[in-house]
């Protein structure tokens, strides 16, 4: 089966790991990705944050990398894609305000393309007005939020239908896992054999 087209929208201060690991993960079995941002070309860079979890009320924010844009927010067409990426950190909370943003996710749910939302991603798709009905979960500051725009908290990663959303990064490994059977990727693992000595 070949790979799927994805979109991810990514801003300044994305959580870093909620941008690199899919992005390159998705990459790795096959699938393309496209990060844009509003108002930047391809070439343009991001800067992101690294939220860390250390037993305070809220997570540690230091500075992440430059995260390069492979895509012209201007120029795509989420028409042209099978699936959308919703990373968090504190990039949502401005990226909610551009008009175009809140279309191309609407697009998506529209559509019933596949959408995968961690962190503070969903306050993104709450501003959209796409949340009511769903099952979901989010970082928990921003449960008030979420479940006002119309959705059910849940406690963990959850997939109701078109949609897997997870918590923080710490929700990888099954977070990407419940995306990627949104989009039909089947993985398969061979042996490896040992060199001949």
């Amino acid at each position: 089966m070949p790979g799927k087209k994805i979109l991810m929208l990514v801003g300044d201060f994305g959580e870093d790991y909620e941008i690199m690991v899919p992005f390159q993960a998705l990459q790795a079995v096959g699938h393309e990705v496209h990060a844009v941002c509003p108002e930047r070309a391809a070439g343009d860079k991001v800067k992101t944050a690294v939220h860390d979890f250390r037993g305070d009320q809220t997570y540690l924010e230091t500075r992440g990398h430059d995260f390069e844009l492979n895509a012209t927010f201007a120029e795509v067409d989420p028409a042209d894609y099978d699936a959308l990426v919703v990373p968090g950190g504190r990039a949502p909370e401005y990226l909610r305000t551009y008009d175009e943003v809140l279309d191309m996710v609407r697009h998506f749910f529209d559509a019933e393309k596949p959408v995968a939302s961690i962190c503070h991603g969903p306050q993104i798709l709450a501003a959209a007005g796409v949340l009511d009905g769903y099952e979901l979960t989010a970082y928990p500051a921003v449960q008030a939020e979420v479940t006002a725009a119309g959705c059910s908290w849940v406690d963990g990663v959850v997939t109701d239908r078109n949609l897997v959303t997870g918590q923080a990064w710490p929700d990888h490994p099954e977070w990407i896992a419940g995306f990627l059977d949104l989009l039909g990727t089947d993985i398969h693992h061979g042996e490896v054999a040992a060199a001949d000595d």
